[in-house]
């Protein structure tokens, strides 16, 4: 009876001890990292940058697995599905996380509640640029004209990505009349809308569309060769590698903000520990100097740190892309 007790006792001991010393180990096998988009893109570089020193932080591989298509959503919601022990990261980033929730109520996940996040990864804005036979040489020029204008001017966009939303929070806000002014003309101009981004630039470097909101590591080596014009960043503050273009926000509209962004999440229910010691590892990584040197070097921004201020971001990004797309009307392609 003694001996029968003492096994129990000693099963019971070792049932509790396993999962606390399977986290302790945590990662004793390579890591998953799924990237919601095609190999090659802004999104896939950064997952690739936070691997790379993930895995030397941890000593163990973590290994990019791009899983495209829908925007993200798909990737997205298959990582939701994953089980939640430590070794399936997912990247989170404005259009799945965010805009994906303004275009349609069952994407498959709650960005919210369906996972940890972990850590912000990069923010940078986006640059309106216009093709250089344009007459516009400042934003307020385009604005200016845009109003006189209404419908007599095109600009090329890919579906529900950050320049995209950009342009229709511009659009949005350009339109409100003035203070005291009962009726104006509006901020209407023609969307040509694009499959991707590469056919687009080639077009607006071509001059077949004269304008259009794109990332500002996109804009940067054409803006520099003269190939394009930067009329305005949409970050709240300049963006040092365009210190002489002004922000969207400090051109007469205060508080505009739209940004390309993408972070790194667990899936909800990831053990404690599993979350401290990757946020731990996180924030070692993106305060680095060799990784501040890497984002800045090509106009991205190093976030704040932590989960805690990661979290509060997707959700305030999550609620301004909701109401800008409801108000605009977007729909799903």
């Amino acid at each position: 009876m003694i001996r029968r007790t003492f096994a129990l006792l000693l099963g019971a001991l070792t049932l509790a001890v396993g999962p606390v010393a399977a986290q302790d180990a945590w990662p004793s096998r390579p890591v998953r990292l799924i990237s919601p988009f095609p190999a090659g893109g802004t999104s896939d570089v950064m997952a690739r940058m936070v691997a790379e020193a993930l895995g030397r932080e941890l000593g163990q591989q973590f290994i990019v697995d791009n899983i495209g298509g829908a925007g993200g959503t798909i990737g997205t919601a298959r990582a939701a599905k994953l089980p939640a022990d430590g070794y399936t990261l997912i990247q989170t980033g404005v259009g799945q996380n965010a805009v994906a929730h303004g275009l349609s109520a069952s994407v498959g996940y709650d960005s919210m509640k369906d996972f940890v996040h972990l850590a912000q990864v990069h923010s940078g804005p986006n640059v309106l640029v216009v093709h250089p036979s344009t007459p516009f040489r400042t934003f307020a020029e385009l604005v200016d004209h845009v109003r006189r204008n209404p419908g007599k001017l095109n600009y090329g966009y890919t579906h529900a990505a950050s320049g995209h939303m950009a342009m229709e929070l511009l659009k949005l806000r350009a339109s409100e009349c003035p203070k005291g002014q009962k009726t104006c003309n509006g901020f209407f101009m023609v969307g040509i809308p694009y499959r991707g981004g590469g056919p687009m630039m080639a077009d607006l470097l071509g001059g077949q569309i004269p304008l259009m909101f794109i990332n500002q590591d996109v804009a940067l080596p054409h803006v520099k060769a003269g190939k394009l014009r930067a009329l305005a960043v949409t970050s709240l503050q300049r963006n040092p590698l365009y210190p002489d273009v002004p922000t969207v926000a400090e051109s007469g509209f205060p508080g505009f903000q739209a940004l390309s962004w993408s972070g790194l999440s667990a899936i909800k229910g990831t053990p404690q520990p599993i979350v401290d010691k990757l946020e731990a590892a996180l924030r070692k990584i993106m305060t680095s100097a060799e990784i501040r040197q890497r984002l800045e070097s090509v106009g991205f921004v190093v976030p704040p740190p932590g989960g805690a201020a990661y979290s509060q971001f997707v959700a305030q990004e999550l609620a301004l892309w909701t109401r800008v797309i409801k108000t605009a009307g977007i729909k799903p392609e």
